[in-house]
């Protein structure tokens, strides 16, 4: 068992208080923290100290991977850690934007390196599905809205400069036509440096800004537009998030994001647990690069984003978040009373405590403390680790890539 340091990602959308109320530091940051990574992931590897030597946890699997992911693991991810363990604080927006499978991301990738581009769009050659649980109210656009649903939204501006976009979805055939239409909204909402916009952006934000006053189905959406805009003025992302499901999930609801699903974080702090990948493809509410025709040759307009039934354990007080995916599997446990097992029992796990306390025993007697905002890695030779205390656990571990039950 290693206690592991987490990297924090500062980016500019992060807040300066929640990750250091999580870890229980008394003042906020000088700046904001966005992301707290516990992983492998050579863009931000956890450090820890192994054998009284200071190095990370992307070192300590790469030199023996069979030992810290076990035999099966090792073969199966090529003697990658398979998941990237995070938490999100978001203050202000994320970008929208998609994240490409298997086979997409190991074709783009390879070609990038073909061509001599170590830099280019593509950061690996892995998929990045992704699950977020929320510790808070989680406000987000996850996925397409139905295309009526999207005509209606566009209808309720009163505008005619969206009239091209609903004619797109009213004759086209459901995928194709929300796609056409994202094509149209992200091409539309430039002028001819491909930096700013041609009007249509700043028309929609006054009409959402009208139309949020008024009760309505839509008015959160709206609403949310208004918000946006005050971080990324003139953004052509703003008109395109119309197309999207707007919803605020409340804490303990979790969302899987699959492959090819248009999405983006507008506020909250939650859980992250995803493939260990850092390919992000975006469409706009950035000043990262942006790249239209590659997303929209990834986006599935299809893909819906649902909520994750978790299901118990037997013999514990742990639920799992199951995904139809191989790479991961997130599990829950509050703990309290007798000690209670760490599931799963073996494999790579990273725990993380998110309040309280835990302290964990393994089966030889060592043992390692946990509180709020701490983690730690477990490899394949710390089995059958029990837990004892009153904190939240969240345990990543690889998955079976069996189908989970969604709503």
């Amino acid at each position: 068992m290693d206690l592991i340091r987490p990297i924090i990602k500062p980016y500019a959308w992060g807040s300066r208080e929640a990750l250091a109320r999580l870890q229980g530091r008394s003042v906020p940051s000088a700046g904001p923290e966005a992301e707290l990574w516990m992983g492998a992931h050579p863009a931000g590897p956890a450090d820890l100290t192994r054998d009284g030597r200071a190095t990370t946890l992307h070192e300590v699997v790469a030199a023996a991977p069979e030992r810290e992911l076990g035999g099966e693991c090792a073969r199966r991810f090529g003697g990658r850690l398979p998941f990237l363990l995070k938490v999100l604080a978001a203050e202000q927006p994320l970008s929208i934007q998609v994240h490409p499978d298997r086979e997409q991301a190991r074709t783009a990738f390879g070609a990038q390196l073909g061509a001599g581009d170590g830099q280019g769009t593509y950061a690996d050659d892995w998929p990045k599905p992704e699950l977020l649980y929320a510790l808070t109210r989680f406000e987000v656009l996850a996925g397409f809205r139905e295309r009526d649903e999207a005509v209606a939204v566009f209808d309720g501006l009163g505008l005619a400069d969206v009239r091209p976009v609903t004619d797109i979805l009213r004759a086209g055939d459901g995928a194709t036509a929300l796609t056409e239409a994202l094509r149209t909204v992200l091409e539309a909402g430039h002028d001819d440096s491909g930096r700013g916009d041609s009007g249509l952006v700043p028309a929609v934000v006054a009409a959402c800004g009208r139309q949020a006053r008024v009760p309505g189905p839509y008015a959160a959406a709206y609403d949310a537009v208004v918000r946006m805009a005050g971080h990324h003025p003139g953004d052509p992302g703003l008109v395109a998030s119309l197309l999207m499901r707007h919803r605020v999930l409340e804490p303990g609801t979790a969302l899987f994001m699959p492959a090819g699903g248009l999405h983006a974080y507008l506020k909250g702090v939650g859980v992250e647990l995803m493939a260990a990948s850092d390919n992000v493809l975006r469409a706009g509410l950035t000043t990262k690069e942006v790249n239209i025709p590659e997303l929209l040759r990834v986006t599935d307009p299809a893909v819906r984003v649902p909520v994750v039934r978790p299901s118990g354990v037997p013999g514990s007080r742990t639920r799992v978040y199951a995904c139809p995916v191989e790479e991961f599997a997130l599990y829950r446990t509050e703990l309290g009373g007798p000690p209670e097992p760490v599931v799963p029992s073996s494999g790579p796990r990273v725990v993380l405590c998110v309040d309280g306390s835990a302290l964990l025993r393994g089966p030889g007697g060592d043992e390692l403390s946990l509180g709020p905002g701490a983690s730690c890695f477990l490899s394949d030779s710390d089995q059958d680790v029990t837990a004892q205390g009153d904190g939240t656990l969240f345990v990543a571990g690889a998955g079976a890539g069996a189908g989970a039950a969604h709503r």
